[in-house]
């Protein structure tokens, strides 16, 4: 979400711009050296995150869960998530045992439950999912927990590979090409 590395290179190019409109030139150096302590001001006013629901920590949701924008979860969700075209994050705190099918999925808590996404699909080193992938593209970062299949499909919806029973480690297997079909 947040990518620390931006957030120094230009922490004060975001603010200046919405900033000049009600302040001049006199009152800027001034604004600048304020802004400092005030960078995340700048991060939530990114529209990835003004176009992004949450479900808080202490929410449980039993359900259907269906939208237009973006979800973070920090809570339990139990049920189904349809976000077509928008992206899923389950954050460190989040539990959800759902099927889940998005644009983007991201795991950073645990899941369990079948994931599809038309775009990629992120288990990050904390996250723990149960279940299927289909996705055009999946990263599995190291220490992360993965058990279930995966069925990589591209953007025409054809499938690439045939579904794989993966378990914790990952590593990253092409098929190779049929030595009996010689022609």
């Amino acid at each position: 979400m947040w990518k620390p590395t931006n957030q120094p290179a230009t922490p004060g190019r975001p603010a200046e711009p919405e900033r000049p409109t009600t302040t001049t030139g006199t009152t800027a150096p001034s604004m600048s050296t304020s802004e400092s302590p005030a960078i995340p001001r700048p991060a939530t006013a990114t529209t990835t995150t003004s176009d992004q629901a949450t479900i808080g920590k202490s929410l449980v949701i039993k359900g259907e869960v269906t939208g237009s924008e973006s979800l973070y979860i920090d809570g339990r969700v139990e049920g189904s998530i349809n976000l077509s075209g928008n992206r899923v994050t389950i954050g460190r705190n989040g539990v959800v045992a759902a099927n889940i099918s998005a644009r983007e999925i991201v795991v950073l808590g645990k899941v369990r439950g079948n994931l599809t996404a038309s775009d990629r699909v992120d288990i990050r080193s904390d996250g723990s999912l149960t279940g299927d992938v289909v996705a055009a593209r999946i990263s599995i970062e190291d220490g992360a927990f993965f058990k279930g299949g995966i069925d990589i499909r591209k953007a025409g919806g054809a499938v690439a590979s045939k579904p794989e029973e993966v378990t914790k480690s990952v590593s990253s297997a092409t098929p190779e090409p049929a030595i009996a079909a010689r022609a």
